[in-house]
């Protein structure tokens, strides 16, 4: 995610950082030497045939509102997967409060906060597809860990596994029936939110909006210097320019939105989330947190 002061106005013109300009620089230039080329033919060879400029701007008009859908939904899919891990580090300070309220042991309270930790990092490394590596160590029994990272979702089972220490304190009766229950709700939000985030993450936006609008802008790009060549003349590879830029830059946003999780500039900072979830969990336990991830560049991941 990019984090940066508001920038000047002149300033706007040579930010660099998360303007896409990188993704779209390519088709910039190939509408752009498309109606130069027009324009050539049009003034040595031979005067081409004009499209109505009237048609391209309904064409446009169109256009706007198909690009404009795709990026509204592609925006409340990257809001609810932040309101989502926002839950997670709300819930992540809650069970550090109720755990510190309802268990008198210090180990166990260690013991059972490191199964949340152990979510933590499983969940943030499937939504990003990442090669599962290991948490920090002492958190839990080897054994333990090693039973999560080979199961078929991880972090459930981190969540399945807490479920099941929550009955062992509770047989021992070091956690009442009150304790248990709190603390079993608890753990219901974190699996709440995993499902939400597993669902955003396997449920792309349909093909069907992403080829409609792919093909129109090329069409239209394509048809736009020929509606240009005899009403702006030499202007029209300018317009053609700025035009491909706007809708072709706007596709990249929202592809990059589509998929909050995935490790791009404009997606969720999984990172810094799950370092301040996981600084809840230290700082409930009365241990020194560890360093707040920083942004590199203006991104922060």
């Amino acid at each position: 995610m990019i984090i940066r002061p508001q920038p000047k106005s002149w300033e706007l013109l040579f930010i660099h950082q998360g303007s896409i300009i990188g993704n779209v620089i390519g088709k910039i230039a190939f509408f752009t030497g498309f109606a130069i080329c027009l324009q050539l033919i049009h003034h040595v060879v031979q005067p081409l045939p004009d499209v109505s400029v009237t048609a391209m701007g309904v064409f446009g008009i169109a256009l706007s509102l198909f690009l404009g859908f795709r990026n509204n939904a592609a925006y409340d899919r990257w809001w609810e997967a932040r309101k989502l891990w926002g839950q997670i580090i709300a819930d992540s300070r809650a069970a550090g409060i109720e755990v510190n309220t309802y268990l008198q042991d210090s180990d166990s309270r260690r013991h059972w906060l490191g199964y949340l930790q152990m979510f933590l990092y499983f969940h943030r490394q499937q939504l990003r597809n990442e090669a599962l590596s290991s948490p920090p160590k002492g958190w839990v029994e080897a054994e333990e860990q090693q039973r999560m990272a080979g199961a078929a979702n991880p972090a459930a089972m981190a969540l399945q596994q807490a479920g099941e220490h929550l009955n062992r304190l509770h047989v021992e009766g070091t956690l009442d029936d009150f304790g248990r229950l709190t603390l079993a709700k608890r753990l219901g939000r974190f699996a709440y939110a995993q499902a939400g985030n597993e669902r955003i993450a396997s449920t792309p936006l349909p093909f069907v909006y992403s080829l409609l609008v792919r093909r129109t802008t090329y069409l239209y790009c394509l048809l736009l210097p020929f509606a240009l060549t005899g009403e702006v003349g030499w202007f029209s590879p300018l317009i053609a320019a700025v035009v491909a830029y706007v809708f072709f830059g706007l596709q990249a946003v929202t592809n990059e939105l589509e998929h909050p999780f995935a490790d791009v500039k404009n997606a969720l900072p999984l990172c810094a989330i799950t370092r301040t979830a996981e600084n809840a969990i230290l700082e409930a336990l009365g241990e020194p947190a560890r360093p707040a991830v920083a942004a590199e560049d203006f991104v922060l991941n």
